[in-house]
């Protein structure tokens, strides 16, 4: 089966927070939310399109966001997936916030807790393999994996259980974040063995083909 995917993150985009929104993506069956985005502003993608919201959270996300119809922790209709595993529509997603740590704050990790975010879903992706066959199909992070698409200083570099986590579970596609894009040519899409990586910066729509 083939589904349609809005992934966001990093930047907040008029074309995203506009009245246009729902006849720009009325055919999207689903949001991935890759980091670094206002509750207030996934809040309303999800209003607008009316479907399902997955998240995780990015090193410049706060645990408290206020606003002028008060104190906001979530994107109201949205699923925080950090060490988690879901279901929709049949796909199987997880995924895991954060980027390493560079400075004092939440949602920052070093390479071994990135490794117990990783084994502490480990089990669950198993039972996946055991009784559907298949171990994920969809991991989303904030950052990017080890040696892809990542860069050399410490806040933006790899996570390297992500790039063990495509190795071991072959997801079809990894969405993160984090990585900014200015120039044109800068390379966002990677086929990794069996997995695309998508540095989904600021917004992507994505077919999703052969799934489920």
């Amino acid at each position: 089966m083939a589904y349609k995917v809005l992934s966001l993150s990093d930047k907040e985009y008029e074309a995203i927070y506009s009245s246009t929104l729902k006849e720009r993506f009325a055919d999207v069956d689903f949001i991935l939310g890759c980091g670094d985005l206002t509750y207030a502003y996934q809040e309303y993608v999800v209003s607008m399109l009316d479907v399902p919201l997955y998240y995780v959270r990015g090193n410049h996300s706060h645990m408290i966001e206020h606003t002028s119809s008060g104190p906001k922790t979530r994107p109201h209709g949205g699923a925080d997936i950090h060490r988690r595993v879901v279901k929709s529509h049949g796909l199987i997603i997880a995924g895991v916030e954060g980027s390493l740590r560079y400075r004092r704050g939440p949602f920052q990790y070093s390479q071994f807790e990135m490794w117990k975010h990783v084994f502490g879903i480990t089990p669950a992706l198993v039972m996946n393999r055991i009784f559907s066959g298949r171990y994920l199909d969809i991991f989303i992070s904030h950052a990017p994996p080890w040696g892809i698409h990542d860069e050399s200083d410490l806040p933006h570099q790899g996570i390297k259980a992500f790039r063990w986590l495509l190795d071991t579970f072959q997801p079809r596609y990894h969405f993160h974040g984090h990585i900014h894009v200015y120039r044109q040519y800068t390379q966002t899409i990677t086929q990794y063995k069996a997995t695309t990586v998508i540095n989904t910066y600021g917004y992507k729509e994505t077919l999703l083909e052969d799934l489920g």
